[in-house]
């Protein structure tokens, strides 16, 4: 929401607009009578009149009465009308009463309601029975939208349930959210001909693809599409990006698909390349002829190549863009008038085509409810879950779908690991690859990685909580004391793993920091003498085994008795050692929260 307005009818109503102006800066305030002439309803009414489509957003605060009366006159279409929310003078109820799904009085009905701490009143049918708003969906999710029947009937259709298939023969988070959540009476499909339209009363479709359904069909076009341009030098612009969008939409390409415009840096001040550029609403990408050289197009140009130095401009622009080795539409060449040759070709994204794909996840230091969303939303969806089962607790595997498989690592070695993930992945699967904390952390991905590299496989990271953040929680501890400790060490012993000399803990021991030492309980003797060179013996440690587990123990005392403490309690794998002044510290104030400290948000 970028202008709102608080249109209150009495005093009453004065403390509540000022508690939401305090959240929602730069909201103007309208109170009954003092900016027009007349007064009451009048009043509040001429202002409306006058400034409905002014703003964003119109909440009023009062009786929902006088809100309809003053907006009743001014009311056109859902779709350019604001959004209008109204809220009773005891700020007990906040109720969407306009525009509630396309102009987003529905999400800002319950962000104010969070603000007042009162009730959001919704009464729109999508959001009370947890259904997808499909007006809104495209918008939410950055996708364009066509349909081929008036939007009020397919959703009309859809809250009632009505037998629907849902088309994804791409993929971002937009459709695995929609792949997550679909309800029952929508069926999923990855390719077009595997739909039974007999068995359908509408189609959905996440689709960059022109298709022909014999049924009303709602698709949304996500910005998947790469059009690399080249032309003759101050080619003549008009009719060639209409002619290029055409040429799209017979090659059943749908031109709201597009997600960039690109061409060499030889090329970047011809009308005609930003004339397609701007007609299409997308970003220009140039590039040099260094960049382009090395990819290979099926259609080289040694015309091209002797002027540009690459095979060919419209197809290395095209397959740069989409990070891919394959293109959706061959070189193009077209000429309007003499002189006047251009070339285009087209590539999809390579993150958005339904081949294989890996996601490394990081589950966090235990507790199945310490991973990500994002992670959890992962695992609901992957096909295999391969996870580190002698670090992660089987429970994070519980988020797997019907269907899926889940395998431990813990007696696989790497070659084996990877095996069982490339088999899942040249079938076009997607694979979850689970390691415990942050994966970057000591979570031996590296080695993976090589693989997938080497093999050309497209993976993704998710980081996790780690268990040097778990500790800080467990031990009710801040890690860094103002003006005093400012540095949190993260490392381990010298077991099997040699350390780099200048990284030896004793080394490390110097600064005096917070030191978090993980996979070293079993060397715990050599940790000691090694941080006794540089720490009082007096300094506060803390050895945490299986932090936020259900079987978690932690034992605090100082530095001179660590050994003794691992010792006695048995300590050795999936145990972390604190050591420094920050554990337990209360002393030392920050200035951040203090009267006399300025800044952007408190003057």
């Amino acid at each position: 929401m970028n202008k709102i307005a608080i249109i209150i009818s009495s005093e009453q109503g004065l403390q509540i607009a000022r508690t939401i102006r305090q959240e929602l800066p730069g909201t103007e305030l309208f109170i009954k009578g003092e900016q027009a002439d007349c007064t009451g309803i009048a009043s509040i009414t001429a202002f409306v009149s006058e400034h409905f489509s002014r703003y964003d957003a119109l909440i009023f605060i009062g009786a929902l009465g006088i809100c309809v009366r003053a907006i009743a006159s001014s009311v056109q279409s859902k779709y350019t009308d604001p959004a209008v929310i109204n809220i009773d003078t005891t700020g007990r109820h906040v109720i969407s009463v306009l525009s509630g799904h396309v102009g987003g009085a529905n999400q800002l009905t319950r962000r104010v309601a969070h603000i007042l701490g009162a009730e959001a009143v919704i009464t729109t049918q999508s959001d009370n029975t947890g259904l997808w708003a499909l007006d809104t969906l495209g918008k939410e999710q950055g996708w364009k939208t066509e349909t081929t029947a008036p939007m009020n009937d397919i959703i009309t259709a859809f809250v009632n349930t009505r037998p629907t298939a849902l088309l994804l023969d791409t993929r971002d988070e937009g459709t695995r959210y929609l792949e997550r959540t679909a309800p029952e009476h929508v069926e999923i499909f990855y390719h077009f001909e595997d739909i039974d339209f007999s068995k359908f009363q509408f189609l959905v479709a996440v689709t960059p693809f022109r298709y022909e359904s014999p049924i009303p069909a709602l698709y949304y076009r996500p910005a998947v599409l790469h059009l690399g341009v080249g032309c003759r030098k101050e080619c003549n612009p008009e009719g060639v990006a209409e002619n290029i969008f055409h040429a799209l939409e017979s090659a059943r390409l749908s031109p709201l698909a597009l997600a960039s415009v690109s061409t060499i840096d030889l090329k970047k001040d011809e009308p005609l390349v930003h004339d397609i550029t701007r007609k299409a609403g997308v970003s220009l990408h140039v590039y040099t002829a260094d960049e382009l050289k090395d990819i290979e197009v099926p259609n080289p140009s040694e015309k091209v190549t002797e002027v540009t130095s690459v095979p060919g401009v419209a197809e290395t622009c095209a397959l740069k863009s989409a990070s891919n080795t394959r293109l959706l539409l061959e070189k193009q060449k077209h000429k309007l008038s003499e002189g006047n040759d251009f070339t285009f070709a087209v590539a999809l994204d390579r993150t958005a085509e339904r081949r294989g794909f890996i996601e490394i996840v990081g589950a966090g230091p235990g507790d199945p409810e310490l991973i990500s969303v994002k992670g959890k939303n992962f695992l609901e969806t992957a096909d295999l879950i391969l996870y580190a089962g002698s670090l992660v607790p089987v429970e994070l595997t519980y988020y797997a779908k019907p269907g899926a498989t889940v395998r431990s690592s813990a007696t696989m070695t790497l070659e084996e690991q990877f095996s069982l993930m490339k088999e899942f992945y040249d079938k076009g699967l997607f694979v979850v690859r689970l390691h415990t904390g942050d994966p970057c952390i000591y979570g031996a991905i590296q080695e993976q990685m090589a693989f997938f590299d080497e093999y050309g496989m497209d993976y993704h990271i998710t980081p996790g909580i780690s268990s040097f953040l778990a500790a800080a929680a467990a031990l009710q501890s801040q890690f860094t004391i103002p003006e005093k400790v400012q540095t949190i060490i993260l490392t381990r012993g010298e077991g099997r793993t040699p350390m780099p000399e200048k990284e030896k803990l004793h080394m490390l021991a110097r600064s005096q920091s917070t030191m978090c030492i993980f996979l070293s309980a079993s060397i715990v003797d050599q940790v000691q003498s090694e941080l006794l060179q540089h720490y009082p013996p007096t300094t506060p440690v803390a050895a945490c085994y299986h932090l936020t587990w259900k079987d978690e123990r932690i034992f605090r005392g100082q530095l001179q008795d660590l050994a003794r403490i691992v010792k006695e309690n048995n300590l050795t794998l999936t145990t972390m050692i604190v050591v420094g002044d920050a554990i337990d510290n209360r002393e030392g104030l920050s200035k951040l929260y203090s009267h006399q400290f300025k800044h952007l948000f408190r003057n």
